[in-house]
């Protein structure tokens, strides 16, 4: 039961907004929202978990890192909630990166 919890922990953390955005570059979130052909040209380091989520919603593309209907949805909207909280205890960090190197670019977005 341990080796279960554990396994869907960590796919719910993999598909973390958060974890997408502060603990990956630059460029892997960049690309997933290309992929996504999301409208968002940036995405703020600041609540960026809750951005990224909310971005991959506004894609116009479906695709398996963005949801087009359905339980998927509801799985995006469970992992804004947890981004939020995420991004909330990540915010000294996030803030100070976000006037180091500004927003992140979805360049070709």
């Amino acid at each position: 039961m341990k080796a279960v919890a554990g396994m869907v922990l960590g796919a719910l953390l993999a598909g973390c907004g958060t974890i997408n955005t502060v603990f990956r570059d630059d460029v892997v979130t960049s690309d997933k929202l290309k992929e996504a052909k999301s409208f968002c040209g940036a995405v703020p380091r600041a609540y960026s978990g809750v951005m990224y989520d909310f971005c991959l919603l506004n894609g116009e593309a479906p695709t398996p890192s963005r949801p087009g209907s359905g339980p998927e949805i509801g799985f995006v909207g469970i992992d804004m909630a947890i981004s939020a909280v995420t991004d909330t205890l990540m915010l000294p960090y996030t803030l100070y990166r976000q006037h180091n190197d500004g927003s992140i670019e979805v360049v070709g977005g």
